[in-house]
């Protein structure tokens, strides 16, 4: 059986201007590996609420989990949970227990807990909250879509409450292999080594050092022992390409 696919959509304006780099999906590639759940897809959306439902409602029918950052603060522009209620049809609106868990953040919330603050309360119906540990204003999952923070410490905080929520499969194994030369005196071997490995995903991955090309290749795949050959075939064909 295959394992549980995921897709991540990032959204945020400044993250397509340039002016945050997006860590988060990094960040949750690693987890849902270590889980067994595979990382399909990942779009970058602006804060535009069509955009945001279109790729929303695209997602959650193509996989099994979807998990967006970005897009639920106090400010005009967090409009997140506003176009997720419209994707799913739902109405919006504060909500009493993630008010009370918003509230303890603040010494004084009658006066602290303003207008723009209780948009970070406003949950969709029939959404289950999202423990925030950080900074508290919870995030909230509707359907198979799980909606976070952009934030990169309190998005860390939220995948930890998710993880044990979701149904994993087998985790996805690697070993690397480096060759000193460029990827292309290893091409040829290389696909015929791949080819031979039907259950094993090889990359290959160019760099340059000192002025110097070299390559890594990675090998993926579920069985320890098959990616142990892999690795040792690899190696052998590396030491055999420098001696000659």
């Amino acid at each position: 059986m295959p394992n549980p696919t995921a897709a991540m959509l990032v959204i945020g304006d400044e993250i397509l201007s340039g002016r945050t780099q997006d860590t988060n999906t990094n960040h949750l590639a690693k987890k849902l590996t270590e889980i067994g759940v595979a990382l399909r897809e990942v779009r970058v959306v602006g804060d535009e609420a069509e955009e945001i439902i279109a790729a929303v409602n695209a997602l959650r029918v193509k996989y099994d989990y979807v998990v967006t950052s970005g897009g639920i603060g106090p400010t005009h522009d967090d409009i997140t949970a506003d176009a997720i209620a419209a994707a799913f049809g739902v109405g919006i609106d504060v909500r009493e227990d993630a008010r009370t868990i918003l509230a303890t953040n603040y010494k004084n919330p009658d006066v602290e807990l303003n207008e723009m603050r209780l948009r970070m309360a406003r949950i969709p119906d029939g959404a289950t909250l999202i423990d925030n540990p950080v900074s508290k204003a919870p995030g909230f999952k509707i359907g198979n879509v799980h909606v976070m923070a952009g934030v990169p410490s309190v998005f860390h905080a939220m995948v930890d409450s998710v993880l044990p929520t979701l149904v994993g499969g087998q985790p996805l194994l690697s070993v690397s292999v480096r060759f000193d030369m460029p990827e292309g005196e290893i091409a040829a071997p290389l696909a015929t080594m791949a080819k031979a490995n039907p259950d094993l995903s090889f990359g290959s991955y160019p760099f340059v050092k000192d002025g110097r090309f070299g390559t890594n290749i990675v090998v993926r795949g579920f069985d320890q022992a098959a990616l142990d050959r892999a690795a040792l075939d690899l190696e052998v064909l590396r030491d055999r390409l420098t001696s000659g």
